[in-house]
């Protein structure tokens, strides 16, 4: 793990107590920004209570370590939801201190992405390896497939569009099917690849001051934008000297600077000026 408080100009490693670097998502508590989640690939879920200082491992009951995805309920944090590799959805009610799973419906257990509705925190997604995308209207209590127009059933990473919750993107990988969108809550989808000319999607980002700009990052192919809802896209790759985009950051505060992680580092702006 690394941090920056200059807005990217200078890193330092914040890995004391983070026993397994290998780290798969990362969330911050939007009550409490100083306190943090980390999941990793096979050493489970770390917690930092002071911006990344000091981790400790927050693992009863997380029978599955391989973590992929984290989410936290935006109006009660102490609810958070981890996505595994091979073993479903957890949810903890205590901050973290335990976990219990909540599969039931979830016929794909290799979750790569999840998301919480902010305007309905007990809808949510997840989307998985070959399953699709899967939704739950009872805080992870029961799921249900939610595919009805998605031709490509590995979904690497889903937005939420943060003004209009029923409108979804999804960025799928490794079959050639790009970016979808919903604008039912789930219920269909529909391709928007118009200008994608790299259809490995492995990130998606939403401008929250204008939710129909949004950024796709590829496999190969750099980063994309649109300012039409996805309905065209455009490449966005001057000074992005990697084009291995695995994932996109906005500043909330400022929706003009933002943030690409790559194979050969962190890019920032608009610009993608390197940071």
């Amino acid at each position: 793990m690394f941090k920056s408080t200059n807005g990217g100009a200078n890193w330092s490693a914040v890995n004391s107590g983070l026993t397994n670097a290998s780290i798969r998502a990362l969330a911050i508590d939007p009550a409490t920004p100083t306190t943090l989640y980390a999941g990793t690939e096979g050493g489970g879920v770390f917690k930092s209570t002071d911006g990344g200082a000091n981790w400790n491992a927050v693992n009863t009951g997380l029978t599955n370590t391989r973590v992929r995805a984290l989410a936290i309920n935006p109006v009660t944090p102490t609810t958070l939801y981890t996505g595994t590799w091979g073993g479903g959805v957890y949810k903890s009610l205590d901050s973290g201190a335990t976990w219990n799973t909540v599969n039931a419906g979830l016929t794909n257990l290799s979750v790569y992405t999840l998301v919480i509705d902010p305007a309905t925190p007990t809808t949510l997604y997840v989307g998985t390896s070959s399953g699709g995308v899967f939704k739950s209207t009872d805080s992870g209590g029961t799921w249900n497939a939610v595919n009805t127009g998605l031709t490509n059933l590995c979904v690497y990473d889903l937005a939420i569009d943060p003004v209009t919750p029923t409108n979804l993107y999804a960025g799928t990988v490794f079959y050639g099917g790009g970016a979808f969108k919903s604008t039912d809550g789930g219920a269909t989808w529909s391709v928007i690849n118009n200008g994608l000319t790299n259809r490995d999607i492995h990130a998606l980002a939403i401008d929250p001051s204008t939710p129909n700009t949004l950024y796709a990052g590829t496999d190969g192919g750099g980063a994309f934008k649109s300012t039409d809802g996805g309905a065209s896209w455009s490449a966005i790759n001057t000074s992005l000297t990697n084009p291995f985009v695995f994932a996109l950051s906005i500043n909330p505060a400022t929706p003009s600077t933002f943030y690409a992680g790559t194979w050969g580092g962190v890019f920032k702006s608009a610009a993608f000026e390197s940071a």
